[in-house]
């Protein structure tokens, strides 16, 4: 005949709690890395394609009726920068609100469970987990952002530069 041991009600609650801790940090995070990706990818990759068929579209079309180009470059250059900005912002809003979101829902679910030190812990470790991730979000997407405005800068220089 084997006894078995059951664990009390609280340290199950705790365990549950732990887990669905667990759980909705997994997912925030993947869901600011695909964020991150998306971010990175079309500002790396869209916005430069974009701005070097504009450029070279109004730098063709000037020269063939006689007119300078640099202006409509530099137009052009002042547009993406500001949508390059705006991107950004929208990209860095959208990853705070989901990380308010999470730390709300947590915060909710520890005082309807059972408020012990084991739980501030992990609500403590929660919060520093996603404000480490939205600051490599900021760094990383604002490196993307610097980027594609040195490539379209470049691109600016060389397409005046040749006409």
């Amino acid at each position: 005949m084997f006894l078995y041991v059951l664990p009390s009600p609280l340290f199950v609650k705790m365990y549950l709690l732990f887990l669905l801790v667990v759980v909705v940090v997994v997912v925030v995070v993947v869901v600011v890395v695909v964020l991150i990706v998306a971010a990175v990818a079309v500002l790396v990759v869209v916005v430069p394609v974009i701005v070097v068929v504009v450029v070279v579209v109004v730098s063709s079309s000037s020269k063939s009726s006689g007119g300078s180009s640099g202006v409509v470059v530099v137009e052009v250059v002042v547009v993406v920068v500001v949508v390059v900005v705006i991107v950004v912002v929208l990209i860095v809003v959208v990853i705070v609100v989901v990380v308010v979101v999470v730390v709300v829902v947590v915060v909710v679910v520890v005082k309807v469970v059972v408020v012990v030190v084991v739980v501030v812990v992990v609500v403590v470790v929660v919060v520093v987990v996603e404000i480490v991730v939205v600051v490599v979000v900021v760094a990383v997407v604002m490196v993307a952002a610097v980027a594609v405005l040195v490539v379209v800068v470049v691109v600016v220089i060389v397409v005046v530069v040749v006409d």
